[in-house]
């Protein structure tokens, strides 16, 4: 699952939902008003992103109502979807639908998503497009630290100083090569794996485990660990980079 986070309310639930499709590549429109034959009417989220050179577009409906969806809703935004020649039309509502609305959608472009189902739905193509090269953009040097070569400047080190950066390599390794392995180029690697969480579950006991803090270890939700992640390998960043800045020439 991407987030723990639950939206509070419709704007709230149009925004997270944005968010997710920016972040997996889309250009995404809020509240975007289009012309169509019957008149002018407004989507709550309009997005396209190129497959192969090819348009390929979106339109969601965000419902965050206490009750179940009914099959009228369905109607109409199944007839803006074919008005537009939209490819695929997504409702996301708090709570889920009645079973008309079920019918109302089946053989159609459209589906029907709790926000739990949308994660779901667009959660690979979040991991791959946004969670791994963000690891990739913000932690790429952290990696670098936790190779088992030195930099060029390690000679010329004062010895307290060695012993100080080989302190922060025994601190840090084991999440720069955790980190590492969350990186895009796993995706190279590995095409069809997606790296597990919580952490803690694929990490052995032991000293080098205990070096990651407890709550990286087990967090759950994607973004909340990318957050985490992030905050801690930047700190860790800051500490090599004081060392690195007082001899590199």
């Amino acid at each position: 699952m991407i987030t723990s986070r639950e939206p509070d309310s419709w704007q709230d639930l149009q925004n997270q939902v944005a968010l997710v499709l920016e972040e997996c590549g889309f250009n995404v429109e809020v509240e975007k008003k289009i012309k169509t034959a019957r008149g002018e009417v407004e989507l709550d989220i309009y997005a396209e992103e190129k497959i192969k050179g090819r348009k390929y577009s979106i339109a969601v409906e965000c419902k965050n109502w206490s009750n179940n969806i009914p099959q009228h809703v369905v109607h109409g935004f199944r007839t803006v979807v074919a008005d537009l020649g939209i490819n695929a039309g997504y409702i996301v509502a708090k709570t889920g639908f009645q079973s008309g609305a079920f019918s109302a959608a089946d053989l159609t472009n459209i589906e029907l998503l709790t926000w739990t189902d949308f994660q779901t739905q667009f959660f690979e193509s979040w991991y791959e497009n946004y969670f791994t090269q963000t690891v990739a953009k913000k932690l790429d040097g952290l990696m670098t630290y936790s190779e088992p070569f030195l930099p060029t400047w390690f000679e010329v080190m004062e010895e307290n100083d060695k012993e100080l950066y080989f302190s922060y390599k025994q601190e840090f390794d084991v999440f720069g090569m955790v980190m590492q392995s969350m990186g895009p180029w796993s995706r190279i690697l590995r095409p069809n794996e997606i790296a597990q969480l919580p952490l803690i579950n694929r990490l052995a006991p032991g000293k080098e485990r205990d070096t990651i803090p407890e709550e990286i270890l087990n967090e759950l939700y994607y973004r909340e660990f990318l957050d985490m992640a992030i905050q801690h390998g930047e700190y860790a960043l800051g500490l090599f980079r004081v060392l690195r800045d007082k001899y590199k020439t």
